[in-house]
């Protein structure tokens, strides 16, 4: 990408060079791939000059937020850095009827005490990860410039106290049945079999009306949503227009960016693993999943993954695949990214974690890692058992595996060491007597057992 001489680029070292700061805000979006389309391009470079209020919203459909949740979230984090006030804004209202957006058949009613803690719960992980993101900018750019504390809003603060007839008097009339019949997300659902509801049909208002009472009561001028919300951000974008008419028509009141939908180069969505999310919260994607989740992206996904989900400079992406392209079976992008996402999202300690746990089951020789690491890495993990010495060094490695099941029982234990499948700190149990020697616990305590590539299980002497 040619950038404009005015946009000439500095960096900003803590520690090391990380975070381009003196590149144009749209620019580096743009550089980056967060940046699908941009109303008033110009006139919002312009504006960027002074700090503006942007949001985003996350309607409440499920507890926790998932990586594909990433990419406004980093969209947002951005323009925190640079000096503008951000507002995550849950959709407690909206979460009730559902965004057709996207979707072929229409979202099951909503039950309301479970968008009321689903938003409760999004409210307190949107606050951890923005508390996270920050420490974690801190460490790679430095506290220079950043906005106000990100303060997470819900819009049912709003909407509960709009009765009907007063938003059909002064949101609805400004509305045209055609325009929003023309919207993607209807269209494709018209052609449907199953068609629209009038109840989805409406949401499109609801959401303009956030963007326009954010607008007035919070000077928010700027929406920031995926590529499927597009049309929903120009509604509201004519709602502020309608309602609060500019003083020039050469500088709009409030503008739209979109995200793109992230998908694999393989085509599938991004965020998902066989139909699972990768959830941001531990207890429902473990640090070390989410970990892993990263250090197994493809090669043709990994550039474009740094670019999205890390504040490493444009330089910096540049030698890491450099360095990666020479020797790319080390997946060393693969890493960098894991890394770099794991420390924002999970701290430096869940990183840490991760990779800790990460050696134990991957490197062929894990006996320079220390017990204690590897038992705070396995905290809450079945994977992990905790034993008496005597036991460990008294049963047989088979028995060990089947009473703290590894596998199902002893005798599969035998018959998985006669297939030489079953391993001790990843080299093959010779045969169904052995005993594990004093010499192979790690740091003497710790010994790892596998079955098969995946099944593992780590015993661990009780101190």
């Amino acid at each position: 990408m040619i950038l404009n001489t005015m946009y000439a680029c500095r960096l900003v070292v803590s520690g090391r060079r990380s975070y381009v700061t003196g590149v144009g805000l749209l620019d580096d979006l743009a550089h980056r791939g967060l940046m699908h389309d941009v109303t008033h391009r110009q006139a919002l470079h312009a504006a960027l000059a002074r700090p503006q209020s942007v949001y985003a919203g996350v309607d409440p459909t499920a507890r926790a937020l998932h990586i594909g949740h990433l990419l406004p979230l980093m969209t947002l984090l951005h323009f925190h850095l640079r000096g503008h006030t951000v507002i995550p804004l849950i959709g407690g209202a909206t979460g009730r009827i559902g965004d057709p957006s996207g979707r072929l058949v229409e979202r099951q009613p909503a039950d309301t005490k479970q968008v009321e803690g689903n938003a409760a719960s999004l409210t307190a992980s949107i606050q951890r990860f923005f508390g996270r993101a920050v420490e974690y900018a801190v460490r790679r750019v430095g506290d220079h410039r950043r906005g106000p504390d990100a303060v997470v809003a819900n819009n049912l603060e709003w909407h509960e106290r709009v009765n009907m007839l007063d938003f059909l008097q002064h949101v609805a009339i400004h509305a045209r049945v055609n325009t929003m019949l023309n919207r993607e997300s209807v269209r494709a659902r018209l052609s449907s079999q199953q068609g629209l509801s009038f109840t989805e049909f409406t949401y499109q208002l609801l959401q303009a009306y956030d963007f326009y009472h954010l607008h007035k009561h919070r000077a928010c001028s700027i929406q920031v949503g995926g590529s499927d919300q597009w049309g929903n951000i120009l509604a509201g974008l004519d709602l502020i227009a309608r309602l609060d008419p500019p003083a020039s028509s050469h500088s709009p009141p409030a503008f739209g960016i979109t995200t793109p939908l992230l998908t694999t180069a393989s085509g599938d969505k991004f965020g998902k693993s066989a139909g699972n999310a990768v959830w941001l919260d531990p207890g429902m994607t473990s640090v070390f999943d989410f970990y892993q989740y990263f250090v197994k992206v493809d090669d043709a996904d990994v550039e474009k993954y740094l670019k999205l989900f890390t504040l490493l400079s444009w330089t910096d992406i540049t030698q890491v695949m450099q360095t990666h392209t020479t020797s790319p079976e080390k997946r060393t992008a693969q890493r960098r990214l894991a890394a770099e996402v794991t420390e924002m999202v999970h701290s430096p300690d869940g990183l840490a974690r991760a990779q800790t746990l990460t050696a134990l089951l991957f490197d062929s020789d894990p006996t320079h890692l220390q017990a204690a690491h590897i038992v705070a890495a396995l905290h809450d993990d079945p994977r992990l058992a905790l034993v008496s010495r005597t036991e460990l060094l008294d049963l047989p490695v088979f028995k060990l595996a089947g009473k703290y099941g590894l596998v199902a029982s002893a005798s599969a234990a035998r018959n998985l060491i006669t297939a030489r499948g079953l391993y001790l700190n990843n080299r093959t149990v010779p045969d169904a007597q052995h005993k594990i020697d004093p010499a192979s616990l790690i740091d003497d305590r710790v010994v790892l057992l596998r079955a098969g590539k995946d099944k593992v299980l780590v015993l661990a002497t009780q101190e």
